[in-house]
């Protein structure tokens, strides 16, 4: 029989100790008693989630705890992005993802998400722009809040674009954070040319759109990064000899990967990518996704946005509430019966940096056949500890699958 598993992966959680919480860190100041019942019945360690030499981002960090190894064949959040909203890539489009980010008079990105937008605004806004400045050349597309798209089209354009993550260079100015050619080739020239073009233009349009001057928007700038063509990530059956993996998040990201590797996407109605986001709705999806497939990865968004806001008792919300309203009901629906559990975040984000970092994440599995190695609560402190050891590449999921 098929060994079956659940991923809780809550995004961005990891951090470092803090002294307004006693040397403790969020996670570890937080109650917890869901994923502390797996690190305490289970094995704990660590998993390196962003390999040396790539982007320190999510789309890198979650190939990464699925196996798909990042630094064999990253293409790009963009494009996978793409992918997760069904737009047919030529080969010769460059995708990128297009933040609507605020840009402060002084000039200086303060940020990243234009005050986490509403959907409705953003629509309005990247339609406005697709009407106004999309053509032969270029295509907006509107996504999820200030996650939206922009795909380049022509070989006249390039890929090789050096670029600045919206979320890592808050408050510094925007002319120190211009895109630069990553190679000597005139279209990775001409391509900077264009996108610096674009971005004056955008943003005196954006500047008189009728939603920023009213206030009801802080969408005054358009931040393309993370660019490439098409993705080709290997299946998930076929790496996995033939078993089935099904995602549920609410972003585009997450999902990308997902209908990349041919996995089951499952959408939740009210899964919003923030703090807001429907819980219990994800947690019944996990529930029911299991009855059908191997894997399901259960990705929650909100403890990431938290921390790149550098808001430490948001962060600490949204830890208790994938907890108590994720971890919690899955465990106890599924108690007694042969499934392995993981948990851990993709990357730190410290609360105090509102950045990623690349310090391995903390890991618990528990389930049949894995005797608790002592390790009491789930942690970044403990975790290191365990019997479990350093894990990376395909080796999370071949262990909980029963894969050698």
């Amino acid at each position: 029989m098929n060994q079956k598993a659940v991923i809780f992966l809550p995004d961005g959680m990891a951090d470092d100790q803090l002294p307004e919480l006693g040397g403790r860190t969020p996670l570890e100041a937080a109650n917890t008693p869901a994923m502390d019942s797996i690190a305490r019945n289970g094995i704990n360690g660590t998993f390196l989630t962003l390999p040396e030499g790539l982007p320190t981002s999510s789309d890198v960090a979650n190939m990464s705890v699925l196996g798909f190894r990042p630094e064999l064949n990253y293409p790009g959040r963009g494009p996978i992005e793409a992918v997760s909203q069904g737009i047919e890539l030529a080969d010769d489009d460059v995708a990128f993802r297009c933040n609507l980010v605020y840009v402060s008079p002084d000039g200086v990105l303060r940020d990243y998400s234009a005050g986490h937008i509403a959907n409705d605004v953003s629509r309005q806004l990247m339609t406005d722009l697709q009407q106004e400045f999309g053509g032969a050349d270029l295509t907006f597309y509107p996504g999820v809040s200030y996650r939206n798209l922009l795909v380049l089209h022509g070989r006249k354009f390039s890929k090789a674009i050096n670029y600045f993550k919206p979320d890592s260079s808050q408050d510094i100015p925007v002319d120190e954070l211009q895109p630069s050619p990553a190679d000597d080739s005139k279209e990775a020239a001409y391509t900077v040319e264009f996108l610096k073009e674009l971005d004056r233009k955008t943003a005196a349009f954006l500047a008189k759109h009728p939603l920023n001057v009213s206030g009801k928007a802080s969408g005054n700038r358009i931040w393309p990064w993370s660019p490439g063509h098409k993705p080709n990530i290997r299946s998930f059956s076929e790496l996995y000899s033939g078993r089935t993996g099904a995602v549920i998040s609410a972003v585009d990201v997450i999902k990308g990967i997902g209908k990349c590797a041919k996995m089951s996407v499952i959408e939740v109605p009210g899964a919003t990518g923030f703090i807001d986001t429907n819980y219990e709705g994800k947690a019944a999806a996990a529930i029911e996704a299991l009855k059908t497939h191997d894997l399901v990865y259960v990705h929650v968004e909100a403890t990431d946005e938290c921390s790149h806001i550098g808001d430490l008792k948001l962060k600490m919300r949204a830890i208790e509430d994938f907890d108590s309203r994720i971890v919690a009901p899955v465990l106890a629906a599924l108690k007694g019966q042969p499934i392995n559990f993981a948990v851990l975040p993709d990357h730190p984000v410290p609360i105090k940096l509102r950045k990623h970092t690349t310090t391995p994440v903390p890991l618990a599995v528990a389930g049949p056949g894995f005797a608790p190695d002592g390790v009491n609560s789930f942690s970044e402190t403990l975790a290191p500890t365990g019997k479990l050891g350093f894990l990376k590449g395909e080796a999370l999921v071949r262990l909980l699958l029963g894969l050698k």
